[in-house]
């Protein structure tokens, strides 16, 4: 592929990913998204208004007001999540994580203090629930929504917990995420009872990990006795150290990933039955992942889960390449509008990278396009219509834009 198709390529995938996204969309307000998308690939430092003005078409106050403007983000990341993976033929799951945006002033929207996992601390600034698809079967995830997180104050002013604000965000989103599946993970902070019972009220099942001390049972599976008196449900309490493996099953994982066995049983905690998968780790201790839908099967809940880590990935790249701190806004829409187009861009990047065979990553692609669009902007302004077949060795060695310099 020329590397002046490549942000025609881009241009395009944007483009489909509009399909039923909001019948009252105006073709200007299309249009300054599509730029807005593209630029962020395009600029190679900082992504803000004033970068935008530069870089852009358009006055840095006309971005401004399209950040302030309402877009069904997860409409548009659905579209493209479908370019990526086939939904209803493989496991797929739809994962969330709250991740910490840094972010200074008193002023900003919901600003507040928030718990950061890179730096194990509680620290001011903002946090971001992310709501991401994820398939098992290619260990990889497509983020789909991200919404900003109420801070304390707020959160006590409406009398609910984060758990609660974290499940108001999934009913608001829950028909369209259930169209993809029922199945939701989440790290170990989630497998607590009033979030699963709350999960379970509007449709999905959790799946997650319990702590390596969590009190577990054997289910009773004999006769009756036909006494009075509540039915025997429980036989015996797991012991990790010497599980009983008759009544495991073994599931199959490569040798280097230690054992793994799956059985159902009964959570002390979560009151009720679980499909739980013991693994054992080479070096020694144990894991303990779980479903509460039973009839998930062992290794989709063990592939599942450790696939689950792929929505930090998209964190990753959103903080290193498509500007997901750099927003100067202080409005609500604004920062929203703002986190949404940053992991958007990601999102293009690998269907692009699916589409386009390119064995780079999204940085590497980065630098492609910020190339390309430098070549493109100066042939616009000269005005000067190149022979581009000719022209792109001539053009890769002027730019470096060889696989070892990308």
């Amino acid at each position: 592929m020329l590397i002046f198709e490549l942000l025609d390529q881009y241009e395009g995938i944007c483009r489909r990913a509009f399909f039923g996204c909001g019948a009252k969309l105006n073709k200007t307000f299309k249009t300054n998204i599509i730029e807005i998308l593209i630029l962020i690939m395009c600029i190679p430092r900082k992504i803000n208004f004033l970068q935008l003005g530069r870089y852009g078409r358009r006055g840095e106050q006309r971005y401004r007001q399209t950040f302030r403007r309402d877009f069904d983000w997860l409409c548009f990341n659905m579209n493209l999540a479908a370019d990526r993976f086939q939904y209803g033929m493989k496991r797929l799951a739809i994962a969330i994580d709250p991740s910490y945006v840094s972010k200074a002033g008193k002023k900003t929207a919901h600003i507040g203090r928030f718990g950061s996992g890179c730096a194990s601390a509680v620290k001011h600034g903002l946090e971001i629930l992310g709501i991401a698809v994820i398939d098992a079967d290619i260990k990889d995830a497509m983020m789909l929504r991200a919404v900003q997180t109420l801070n304390s104050t707020e959160l006590e002013g409406k009398k609910i917990t984060l758990n609660q604000w974290y499940l108001s965000v999934l009913k608001t989103y829950r028909t369209d995420l259930l169209k993809i599946t029922s199945l939701l993970v989440a790290d170990a902070a989630f497998s607590v009872l009033p979030f699963v019972e709350g999960l379970k009220e509007i449709g999905f099942s959790l799946i997650s990990r319990l702590r390596s001390n969590a009190v577990l049972y054997y289910i009773y599976e004999g006769p009756r006795t036909g006494k009075r008196g509540r039915p025997k449900t429980k036989d015996g309490k797991i012991d990790f150290s010497n599980p009983d493996k008759n009544r495991m099953t073994r599931l199959d994982i490569a040798p280097e990933e230690g054992e793994a066995f799956e059985l159902v049983a009964w959570c002390k905690s979560l009151k009720q039955k679980i499909r739980l998968v013991i693994h054992y780790l080479p070096g020694g201790g144990h894991r303990l992942y779980f479903s509460t839908d039973t009839s998930v099967c062992g290794k989709d809940v063990y592939d599942i889960y450790r696939t689950r880590f792929q929505i930090e990935f998209c964190f990753r790249d959103g903080h290193q390449f498509t500007g997901l701190l750099d927003c100067q806004a202080r409005d609500e829409k604004a920062l929203d509008f703002a986190y949404n187009a940053s992991l958007a861009a990601v999102n293009i990047t690998k269907v692009l990278r699916k589409q386009t065979k390119m064995p780079f990553s999204i940085g590497q692609i980065k630098s492609l396009m910020v190339n390309a669009h430098f070549i493109k902007r100066f042939f616009d302004l000269s005005g000067i219509d190149p022979n581009k077949t000719l022209n792109a060795k001539l053009v890769k060695e002027l730019f470096g834009l060889t696989v070892d310099a990308a």
